[in-house]
């Protein structure tokens, strides 16, 4: 009950109509209250924080905070003990009037200002670094590779992890140096002038070069994904970014879906897709960007002209590897089904 009136005294003194600033300072304050029961030297003003109880502003200002009850017994016109917010400036000043008297304040918003910032769902990135390992993309004129594997030491046909081997480099490589071991896949051609753009692989693992003894290198087989052969071509590692982070271009930007992986009719989340955007149009591994369709052209059955509907979203995807004028992306989001063809873009592009 007593908890009630210091709350009960304190919080209508903030809740008082007039909005900033109330000065109770002819409060009725009965006899045995003085500037004596207040502490010396108090630093004001207090303000309210958050979890804070009345009994704990009234022990903050008073030597004893049972002084509190007899306020409120000469000022019951005090009814709201649940207002009271963080923020709140409290004085007290037992001079004033000679009387005491209590001044709150009660600060204005504050409205801050900036630029909108854009959040986006949370990316696993652990797909990612899957994705990038397992895939890449080369061009054409780069599908030989820098070298070969020529056999191993045991003369066996299928390789795994730590299996030593023999290579043959196109171009002279060093001791420590990393090549994924890749076969070729699909040819992607750009759908309208059927013009080859470049060609998925299929990583099969990582191999390190650990010496060289006439013309012909050494290597270990640090991890592979799936069996490595004799004349599985090499490549240069990709160097993957563990913490990969989506990135959202600004520039106008429109490509469309060249290809899905395994020439599938259509693609959905987690897929991989090739699309006619690249290193030219600013893209780089993990650049975010949407997928829509089309809208379609449909007749307008009170109007009879034919009518073409907007495009809609149906997904997203990050890029995965950049080439030139073309990327290997990953779909990550998908409402529907993705086609070649799919419309690629940034929102700067709508």
């Amino acid at each position: 009950m007593l908890h009630r009136f210091f709350i009960a005294f304190v919080a209508s003194l903030m809740m008082v109509s007039l909005p900033h600033v109330l000065r109770a300072d002819n409060l009725s304050m009965p006899e045995g209250v003085t500037a004596a029961d207040v502490k010396a030297d108090l630093p004001q003003p207090y303000v309210v924080k958050k979890g804070d109880t009345l009994w704990d502003i009234a022990n903050y200002f008073f030597k004893d905070p049972y002084k509190w009850l007899k306020i409120w017994e000469k000022n019951l016109y005090i009814t709201n003990p649940d207002l009271i917010y963080p923020g709140n400036e409290i004085w007290f000043n037992p001079q004033q009037k000679k009387q005491g008297g209590i001044t709150t304040i009660r600060p204005q918003p504050t409205i801050i200002s900036k630029p909108v910032e854009r959040l986006e769902g949370k990316i696993d990135t652990s797909l990612l670094i899957t994705a990038l390992s397992r895939q890449g993309f080369v061009s054409p004129k780069a599908i030989d590779g820098v070298g070969y594997l020529l056999d191993s030491a045991d003369e066996r046909i299928n390789y795994g992890a730590n299996d030593h081997v023999y290579i043959k480099m196109q171009k002279p490589a060093s001791e420590g140096d990393l090549f994924d071991v890749f076969r070729s896949g699909d040819i992607i051609k750009d759908p309208d002038t059927g013009k080859a753009i470049g060609i998925l692989v299929k990583h099969l693992g990582q191999i390190e070069v650990t010496g060289e003894t006439d013309g012909i290198y050494h290597g270990v087989i640090l991890k592979t994904f799936e069996e490595i052969s004799r004349g599985d071509r090499l490549k240069p590692a990709i160097n993957i970014n563990t913490k990969i982070q989506p990135n959202f271009p600004t520039g106008k930007l429109q490509g469309k879906v060249l290809y899905i992986r395994n020439d599938a009719a259509e693609a959905g989340q987690n897929q991989v897709i090739a699309i006619s955007l690249g290193i030219h149009a600013g893209l780089k591994a993990g650049t975010a960007l949407s997928i829509h369709r089309a809208g379609r052209m449909i007749k307008d059955r009170i109007t009879g002209k034919n009518t073409l509907l907007p495009e809609e979203k149906i997904g997203e995807l990050l890029v995965l590897v950049a080439h030139q004028d073309a990327s290997l992306a990953l779909v990550t989001r998908s409402s529907s089904s993705i086609n070649i063809g799919d419309v690629i873009r940034n929102k700067a592009a709508r």
